[in-house]
């Protein structure tokens, strides 16, 4: 391989005068796998069309190696000409491609195949378009969002899927876990500028906190090194005509350079309105039971939820959360058994499908009502700019329609309403769609400082590890058990995460691939590991760890632009090199990975 899959140079994209992307890049090596992360607003979309040929930058260059084949998943899908789901996953694949990995995958994803897809919701268009993008298994995927709208089941099984796949990924998501489980290294969309990190996300937050720390402390140099200037242009010219006309051009080139420098963007400024307190009971059901159309969603459910605690409802799309929400919120009648609720309870719901916004309401009426320039927070009121402010809006958006915002901005939205409004109990439904890392740090830190009670049903795993002090978790045919703890407390409890929901009808069967070289496939009689096979179990993960600092090593290098104009012969022998270990490491990784089979079935 001496060319990467795909490159980026220098791209610059603007939108209403504001630049979003100002010398962008981007390299996409084969087997990379790459996590975009950014703040909302900050061109990751972009970035992503412009590298799947959807969209031109105003300036810059796509490079991309010939015969290379390119998947695209879009926030937004649309599948409008297509007759049925089975129709629009089949026309993505290459003319070589099986029909049986299209049905499969829409089975897995929840999906007939014979659905309309001008009938179906956002989420299950979504899912449609997964099995579309995953179905001819290209040489790079590029995946945005791609856990937005999925249950837990969903996000398990993809990252099963993704990270058995053979693409190169580049994939955008919020999802802390999700990136955390894929990724070998991140990448940084910041101020219009793509940075590298050479690992995965799991250490990519401490890494971008001392970089902007090293900025920090830059621009207070250069700060003060202004001043001392300004002290000089007061205080100390001198006759010598010259060096002052010289020094004076400096300070000019040093105001201008602090000028044109882009500070990182600011983040949401949280804070609560607390109602006085609830009762110590919040809400208490017993030997609750409620269905739908014949169906038991909820039976036989005996809970407590007390002031103070965070409660996380957690199941598979369709198994019955919501309802719980309803039941435990006194919105919904149970069909047997009792619900108590608390006295004095104010309570607060930010929904999943932001079904309060009106599409049309400008951003400043929603906040205020309409008819007013003042948002009312329960402990005073202030001016809408201002508090729009606070969320990260600018003044110009005061009269933007809701329906004209990014998902990310509407999940902003939601939460300036929903915490304008005094409360002592919160109830979250999905709050984490859309929303970046940094506003899902503070809202975590938010939830952490309220003093009320949290119900809360999300498919984030790391926020609920981070926010949940027990789950309720589905059990099937309508039980639910609560867990103590968070997310991977449950795990360890009960020893796996959320199940399918069981439906009828046999579960779809995996297509069969064909062995790839280097790969052992045990055998049906296999019982026993030769002593060869012994010791490559025992060398195989020395082998992986030196070819994977190998690759890291070798990535470092051809990063540098300047190498191959230094050295041509060097730089091409460098990427031949990186082209074979990186074959080495798959094929190490594959046969580990079947001796670590034949182990297993060995020993049972």
């Amino acid at each position: 391989m001496a060319a990467p899959l795909l490159t980026l140079r220098d791209l610059h994209v603007t939108f209403g005068g504001t630049p979003l992307l100002s010398g962008a890049e981007l390299l996409v090596q084969p087997g990379d796998r790459l996590g975009l992360v950014g703040r909302n607003g900050s061109g990751k979309s972009t970035l992503l069309k412009i590298a799947a040929g959807t969209i031109e930058p105003d300036h810059g260059e796509r490079v991309i190696r010939h015969g290379t084949t390119v998947r695209y998943l879009p926030q937004e899908p649309r599948f409008d000409e297509f007759g049925t789901t089975l129709d629009a996953v089949i026309d993505g694949l290459d003319p070589s491609g099986d029909p049986h990995r299209a049905r499969y995958l829409l089975q897995r994803l929840g999906l007939s195949g014979e659905e309309n897809p001008t009938t179906l919701s956002g989420g299950e268009l979504r899912r449609c378009a997964l099995a579309q993008v995953l179905a001819p298994e290209p040489d790079i995927l590029l995946l945005d969002e791609p856990t937005n709208h999925l249950d837990l089941p969903a996000i398990e099984w993809l990252e099963t899927e993704l990270s058995e796949i053979r693409s190169a990924l580049v994939v955008v998501s919020h999802d802390r876990r999700f990136l955390g489980n894929l990724t070998r290294a991140t990448l940084w969309l910041d101020r219009g500028m793509v940075r590298r990190h050479e690992r995965g996300f799991e250490t990519f937050e401490t890494w971008r906190d001392e970089l902007l720390e090293a900025e920090e402390l830059d621009r207070h140099k250069l700060d003060r090194k202004i001043v001392a200037e300004e002290h000089w242009v007061r205080y100390g010219v001198t006759a010598r005509r010259k060096r002052n006309q010289k020094r004076l051009r400096d300070l000019a080139a040093l105001r201008q350079t602090r000028r044109d420098q882009r500070g990182p963007a600011g983040n949401v400024v949280m804070s609560h309105n607390a109602a006085e307190s609830s009762a110590r009971l919040v809400a208490e059901t017993k030997e609750v039971s409620k269905g739908f159309d014949g169906r038991v969603i909820v039976s036989g459910l005996s809970l407590r939820v007390q002031r103070g605690d965070r409660l996380a409802i957690v199941g598979p799309n369709g198994a019955g959360k919501t309802t719980i929400l309803n039941l435990l919120t006194g919105s919904l009648a149970a069909d047997s058994g009792s619900v108590r609720l608390g006295a004095n309870i104010h309570l607060v719901s930010l929904d999943q499908r932001r079904a309060a916004l009106d599409p049309s309401s400008s951003l400043r009426d929603s906040l205020t009502g309409g008819g007013s320039d003042m948002v009312d927070t329960g402990n005073g009121s202030r001016h809408v700019i201002g508090y729009m402010k606070e969320y990260l809006f600018t003044p110009e958006q005061a009269g933007t329609p809701v329906g004209a915002l990014s998902g990310g901005e509407r999940g902003r939205l939601m939460l300036a309403r929903g915490l304008a409004t005094p409360s002592n109990v919160m109830v979250l439904d999905e709050p984490t769609n859309d929303l970046d890392l940094e506003t899902l740090d503070l809202l975590q830190e938010l939830l952490g400082d309220y003093a009320g009670t949290v119900l809360l049903v999300s498919h984030d795993r790391d926020f609920i590890d981070r926010v949940a002090t027990s789950i309720l978790a589905f059990e099937g045919k309508g039980k639910w058990i609560e867990y103590a703890g968070g997310y991977s407390d449950m795990i360890a409890q009960r020893g796996y995460g959320v199940a399918p929901l069981e439906v009828s009808g046999p579960e779809p069967s995996r297509p069969a691939k064909p062995a790839r070289k280097g790969k052992v496939v045990p055998g049906p009689t296999r019982k026993r590991l030769g002593f060869k096979e012994k010791h490559a179990l025992e060398v195989l993960p020395k082998r992986i760890a030196e070819l994977q600092r190998e690759l890291e090593s070798l990535d470092q290098k051809l990063s540098d632009p300047g190498f191959y104009s230094r050295d041509p012969d060097a730089f091409s022998s460098s990427a031949e090199r990186r082209d074979a270990a990186q074959q080495e490491l798959g094929a190490a990784e594959e046969e580990w990975l079947a001796l670590e089979i034949l182990r297993e079935e060995a020993e049972r």
